[in-house]
């Protein structure tokens, strides 16, 4: 790669409830390793569904209604959806009961964590939390656990999430995304000037990460 010193910049913008999501960071995360890139990774808040209830919905029931898809397309996408993130290192634990959640206050917590240097550590544990563990993201307790694990302040996490402090400045964060033309995720942007979306493989990414490199040589 590049013998510059400067990283790499990368911004991502995605959602916790995204799948494709967790398994493109878990696709470049490889490339990154595999290629020895020195990068920075700065992530950015995106809600695939706003209006969904604190108590959440059932998954395949929400994908039909959205997409107009059949429950065995539903079952078809989680299976190649497993294989491809275990092939990541990302291993999904889908269920007939999993439910996809409301993510604003996971954005905000994020926002908070980012504050300490924690973004990357608290966004990989959401990602385990929902895909993994099946748990409610959108409920304050279970967030400040979560952000507990990852060595944040539980109680602080609490605080955050009761007086949505960081609410107003996710907001601003989400809409600028949007007036950039972000419209779906995983979007990643390298170097604020290219702009890759979708989980691209990891052979991909580290194609892409070399192409980068000989541009900056």
């Amino acid at each position: 790669m590049s013998d510059s010193t400067k990283p790499l910049r990368i911004d991502i913008v995605s959602d916790v409830v995204c799948p494709w999501c967790a398994i493109g960071y878990s696709q470049l995360a490889e490339a990154l390793k595999q290629t020895n890139t020195p990068h920075e990774i700065h992530w950015h808040p995106f809600e695939l569904n706003p209006n969904t209830p604190h108590e959440g919905r059932n998954y395949r029931e929400h994908i039909m209604e959205k997409y107009g898809t059949t429950a065995k397309d539903i079952q078809e996408n989680r299976a190649r959806m497993a294989a491809v993130g275990s092939e990541a290192g990302f291993h999904f634990q889908f269920t007939d009961d999993f439910r996809t959640y409301n993510t604003f206050n996971t954005h905000q917590l994020l926002h908070w964590a980012n504050q300490q240097g924690r973004m990357r550590d608290l966004k990989q544990a959401l990602f385990v939390a929902h895909f993994v563990d099946n748990k409610n993201i959108s409920d304050h307790n279970v967030l400040a656990d979560v952000a507990a694990e990852v060595g944040l302040d539980r109680d602080e996490a609490l605080a955050v999430l009761a007086d949505q402090r960081f609410a107003a400045a996710v907001e601003k964060e989400k809409q600028h995304w949007q007036q950039q033309g972000i419209q779906s995720v995983p979007s990643m942007v390298f170097n604020e000037r290219h702009l890759i979306s979708g989980a691209q493989g990891i052979e991909n990414y580290k194609s892409i990460l070399q192409q980068l490199a000989d541009i900056t040589d």
